[in-house]
């Protein structure tokens, strides 16, 4: 089932979760695969109240290992399937999306980030960042929006189910849990009415005649016997993902042109960087900000520029250095 969600646009005032669930049925998912797990639960709880009003499904499964595969099958099939997790049941997923990283499948994972390691908190962290964008044994290509506010957890929701399609990368959406649970004030809409074209799914396996007779086969393989073999797939993959990465790359520069002191921040805590600059600027003192919304493919080009301009560089985050490796690695190589 597909057409539009809303009546025109709607103001509303929710849970990040909830405008999660929303989002996804904005974007046309068909179906979600969970396991409960906080902060994420109340994404499945929503999506539940809503799927069969929708003509679209949930399956709860047995573990997050289980989540993170059904989620692969549901894209091979050709469904619009998407999962959610956070801490412990995010490190559990990463051999599913290892595997949807070499294969180039478009699954769609939100994370609501909490404190670690292991059980932790069940309440807020940026301690996922370097899992969400470098976890598995792989090279990390993956697309990956860190979001700010609720608004953008709808924007990016749907965006990241447009891009995963196109582009055949995972792609995720890392929240956090404060994001999860807090209420404010968001617009729903349908992406039709604003322009925005849903790119269309389709299955990759079950396809009609015979392979390399009817139609060129599919190459689903994720398993290889010598290490040049490996090498010249993993070539393949870091080449097209650095040449469409110009393409994704996206951030929000404040106040950066005559900034001596640049703040870098990601996700909720940039907003908090930007309302320093803000009351900073009016004492005098000259003080930008730099936030990166897309982690994977990181905007190097765009700090680096930043930088060139400042004479120091603040690094904000709630995790311990793990912005500040991505941010590093962007500016010295």
């Amino acid at each position: 089932m597909g057409g539009k969600i809303f009546e025109g646009e709607k103001r509303a005032f929710m849970t990040g979760n909830e405008a999660v669930a929303w989002a996804a049925l904005a974007a046309n998912a068909d179906i979600m695969y969970g396991y409960p797990i906080t902060p994420q639960n109340e994404i499945m709880h929503y999506w539940t109240r809503l799927a069969p009003k929708y003509g679209k499904e949930f399956l709860q499964t047995e573990d997050e290992i289980s989540a993170g595969f059904t989620t692969v099958g549901g894209v091979l099939s050709g469904k619009k399937a998407f999962t959610a997790t956070s801490g412990p049941g995010h490190v559990i997923m990463q051999d599913s999306i290892s595997m949807a990283e070499m294969m180039r499948i478009p699954i769609v994972k939100i994370i609501c980030q909490r404190g670690g390691p292991s059980t932790a908190t069940v309440i807020y962290s940026q301690q996922e960042t370097t899992l969400t964008c470098y976890g598995g044994n792989g090279e990390g290509i993956r697309i990956v929006y860190s979001t700010d506010s609720h608004q953008e957890l709808f924007d990016y929701t749907i965006k990241a189910f447009n891009v995963a399609w196109k582009y055949r990368y995972p792609t995720f959406v890392l929240g956090d849990g404060y994001q999860s649970k807090m209420r404010e004030a968001l617009t729903l809409y349908n992406p039709e009415d604003r322009g925005i074209e849903l790119v269309p799914s389709y299955p990759f396996i079950g396809l009609d005649g015979v392979p390399g007779v009817d139609r060129d086969p599919a190459h689903l393989r994720n398993t290889y016997n010598m290490e040049d073999e490996l090498y010249a797939v993993i070539r393949d993959l870091v080449d097209s993902f650095n040449k469409i990465a110009p393409e994704i790359v996206e951030y929000r520069e404040t106040e950066t042109e005559d900034a001596e002191v640049l703040l870098i921040a990601h996700g909720v805590v940039s907003r908090a960087a930007e309302g320093a600059v803000a009351r900073l600027r009016q004492e005098g003192l000259k003080v930008g900000a730099f936030r990166p919304i897309t982690l994977r493919p990181f905007p190097a080009e765009q700090l680096r520029a930043c930088a060139d301009r400042a004479k120091k560089l603040l690094v904000i985050e709630s995790a311990e250095g793990q912005l500040k490796k991505l941010v590093t690695d962007a500016i010295y190589g």
